[in-house]
């Protein structure tokens, strides 16, 4: 049962609460039509009859909009049919107000006062006596109609953030999920070309994969590593790749490290293993990788030498990756430039505290 329908409910089903809240509008009631009443015993005396009266009424006015919301609430929700239920609940609560206020009257003047002539019924007096009711119903409509939108509200709000967050979570897990085998398929993918061509520097790379590759399972977990660690990664990354290509690789790492400031793991890595795969890197024409800091963003700058086609497959992960990341953890965008002798991608640097 939705939070709404069961506080709702427990408030006004025959709970002290629901007495309480009738003794009071019947006691507002009575001493409005007679204001000298609280002052005297038989003031008193005279006001049992219209205090008995008013809190027979305000009870049975009071339990019937309380069904008529316990109704809506199950069968149309103020979310998919707010419109609709406004009007509906609303002219059918004054329609039961009518109907009840009648019988109501007609009960009392007949069995309690005596007053009602059955051969010659007063309909006057008896629509008369609707005329309060329908004005007390009119405030209890607008509390219960008020109070249960917003609680349907309130609980469908709280529903779609919550939903929101776990869908979130969901896509960013995913996206996580991609990293250690991307990571480990484009490294097998290089030690498969080195093992053909150069088994001394394949044995070489394996051993400084294995140390690459721990810190790679250490933060798969991790939703943002500190800047430290992952400028130590990237070091540790670009010496791996410098033992395949040799002179055909010159990278420098130029930074001041703040560390307060965070990014998403394997970041940096990505940026750099998409630069390496998509260029030339050869001796003759070397592949110039620089990181650097700019205004709480990190800058990874490549000079463009695109190669005519790819002799390693692409996985097609690489910056889409990056983004989709970035756009679940921070408003804030990566920046890609491109010219025709270089291309720089920016990635904001993040207060881990704030997310």
């Amino acid at each position: 049962m939705p939070p709404s329908i069961k506080g709702s409910k427990k408030f006004w089903n025959f709970s002290p609460s629901f007495f309480g809240v009738n003794l009071i509008i019947a006691v507002a009631i009575t001493f409005s039509f007679c204001p000298s009443c609280p002052f005297s015993i038989d003031g008193w005396i005279r006001s049992i009859d219209n205090f008995a009266t008013s809190f027979l009424v305000s009870c049975v006015l009071s339990y019937g909009g309380f069904l008529f919301e316990y109704h809506f609430d199950r069968k149309m929700p103020w979310i998919k049919y707010p419109v609709q239920r406004l009007i509906l609940e609303s002219s059918g609560y004054l329609l039961y107000v009518i109907i009840t206020s009648l019988i109501l009257s007609f009960f009392i003047r007949s069995f309690y006062r005596g007053s009602v002539d059955f051969q010659n019924i007063n309909w006057d007096g008896l629509i008369s006596d609707t005329i309060l009711p329908l004005k007390i119903s009119v405030g209890i409509s607008f509390v219960l109609i008020s109070r249960s939108f917003l609680l349907e509200w309130r609980k469908s709000a709280i529903e779609a953030e919550q939903l929101k967050t776990e869908q979130y979570a969901r896509q960013y897990q995913t996206l996580k999920d991609q990293l250690n085998p991307h990571f480990l398929f484009n490294s097998l993918n290089v030690l498969s070309n080195l093992v053909y061509d150069n088994p001394d520097t394949a044995a070489q790379f394996i051993r400084q994969l294995s140390k690459i590759y721990r810190y790679v399972l250490e933060v798969q977990q991790e939703k943002l590593v500190r800047l430290s660690s992952e400028l130590e990664f990237a070091e540790n990354y670009l010496s791996l790749q410098k033992i395949r290509f040799e002179e055909g690789l010159i990278y420098q790492i130029h930074t001041v490290q703040p560390t307060d400031l965070y990014l998403p793991p394997l970041s940096l890595q990505m940026l750099l293993e998409n630069a390496i795969k998509h260029n030339v890197a050869s001796k003759a024409n070397p592949l110039i990788i620089e990181i650097s800091i700019e205004e709480n963003r990190i800058v990874v700058k490549n000079n463009l030498q695109l190669k005519s086609s790819l002799s390693e497959e692409s996985t097609g992960i690489g910056l889409s990756n990056i983004r989709k990341r970035y756009e679940l953890l921070s408003s804030e965008p990566i920046e890609i430039e491109e010219s025709l002798s270089s291309f720089i991608v920016r990635l904001p640097l993040l207060n881990g505290q704030k997310l």
